[in-house]
């Protein structure tokens, strides 16, 4: 702390130049990335009309691939794996393409891009699509717009998300892939609502294991593993023995956790309302749609829901409730920001603490004005290094690095419902805390009473 507190501005201007050189490079970088690109959907296009039927096509492909791998001194099959995805992005992805060799975004984002909406079969619903992501992804991290762009991507399917999982869930299946040094690796592939569940249990097991070990210790109770280490540990346990029986304690409070998953359900979509390929989709928080039926059996299982209150045309988070009193604060916060707020960052909020903008201690009210999730790192980067955070209102927090740069961090987009009698012109405004019903229009008056009873 105290020497990055005494740095001298001439070595800050030399960090200032040195950034600016860094982002010229990664934009010269990704221009010259979709230039090759360019150059191997040509190679790709003139092998394919160099052949004289359909038969000889792929021997054509292979052809060209071996010339170009052999100048390239890399793998003929990573470069004819390089040429289709090379024509992907140019056929039917221009503006993507043409974004990144503009500098404006980077092959990473280009490929979560393409990837999110490969299946999208119309031209113009391509071209939509990809004109709403990029304006996005400009500003945002490849990881952050990710879930985005499968969301926006499920609006131009030409099947639901429904049925394009059913077909998926036909493919789930479990690996092993072998590595030097008697390792190997042991591969899930299956519904992500599964999936990152039993995730969150191992993770929730190897901490408590943590606890556990450091209370019963005689030493300084500190254990050599890293949390990695010790899911893998307690995984392994699970599935030979079908319980973490060597690191469970004698009362068996392993055992006993279960996983714990945030979804987001649309009121429609939750009561079979909702239908269409346009319909707001339940998502898993921080990851990317899932499907309806998934959610709905999920919702139903629940002992208790939070309910999001959201303006009806911008999205932006208005309030939390909850029949059951609770923690109001903690659960509108953890909803509005879904994930670290440090720009790029999308550690997830359940694993983030919620700080204070302007420290407690310092006089710092706790109010929503002054809160945010930050992940460990970077709310120890906020307290013991020269980067500092303001809130802007409205959700938006603008960062201030060492040099001077500043960073905006925008919410998350949320999952909307717009409501047909609700009036685009007017500001809505919302007043939970009013008594009298006539201060507000409740959007929540169209669903039925019965389909709100677990609230």
């Amino acid at each position: 702390m105290a020497a990055l507190a005494d740095v001298t501005v001439e070595q800050v201007t030399t960090l200032d130049e040195l950034v600016d050189l860094a982002r010229d490079l990664e934009r010269s970088i990704s221009s010259l990335q979709a230039a090759r690109d360019g150059v191997l959907a040509l190679a790709s296009r003139w092998a394919l009309s160099a052949a004289g039927d359909a038969d000889e096509a792929d021997i054509s492909m292979r052809a060209v691939a071996a010339e170009l791998a052999t100048a390239l001194r890399v793998s003929d099959r990573t470069v004819q794996r390089r040429m289709l995805a090379a024509e992907l992005a140019v056929e039917r992805f221009p503006l993507v393409w043409q974004a990144q060799g503009a500098g404006r975004i980077s092959a990473g984002h280009a490929r979560v891009i393409i990837d999110a909406g490969e299946h999208i079969e119309d031209p113009d619903a391509r071209a939509e699509y990809s004109a709403r992501v990029l304006e996005f992804a400009e500003d945002e991290s490849p990881n952050r717009v990710r879930p985005v762009a499968e969301r926006i991507a499920q609006q131009y399917q030409a099947r639901t998300i429904e049925e394009r999982h059913q077909d998926a869930r036909e493919q789930r299946s479990a690996w092993a892939k072998d590595h030097p040094d008697a390792m190997a690796e042991l591969h899930l592939y299956g519904p992500s609502a599964l999936i990152h569940g039993a995730f969150d249990r191992l993770t929730t097991m190897a901490k408590a294991d943590s606890e556990a070990s450091a209370a019963g210790s005689d030493d300084d109770g500190s254990d050599p593993r890293t949390l990695n280490q010790k899911r893998l540990d307690i995984a392994m346990d699970l599935l030979l023995t079908g319980a973490p029986t060597g690191h469970d304690t004698e009362d068996g409070l392993l055992s006993a956790i279960t996983a714990n998953i945030s979804i987001t359900i649309p009121a429609l979509t939750l009561i079979g309302r909702a239908g269409g390929i346009a319909s707001p989709a339940a998502e898993l928080d921080g990851r990317g749609p899932i499907d309806p039926h998934t959610a709905r059996l999920l919702a139903g299982a629940a002992s208790g829901w939070d309910r999001l209150l959201t303006h009806p045309f911008t999205g932006v988070l208005l309030a939390t409730d909850r029949y059951r009193p609770g923690q109001r604060l903690r659960r509108q916060l953890r909803a509005r920001d879904q994930r670290c707020r440090f720009p790029t960052c999308r550690m997830p909020v359940r694993d983030s603490d919620l700080d204070h903008t302007h420290d407690a201690a310092l006089g710092g009210p706790t109010e929503e004005g002054n809160l945010a999730a930050l992940c460990r790192r970077h709310h120890t980067l906020k307290h013991h290094s020269p980067w500092h955070v303001t809130q802007l209102g409205d959700g938006l927090l603008e960062w201030t690095s060492p040099t001077g740069h500043a960073y905006i961090d925008k919410l998350p987009p949320q999952n909307t419902v717009t409501f047909a009698d609700a009036d685009p012109s007017a500001d809505a405004q919302v007043d939970l805390e009013s008594d009298d019903p006539g201060d507000h229009h409740d959007p929540w008056a169209a669903v039925p009473a019965a389909a709100l009873a677990p609230f």
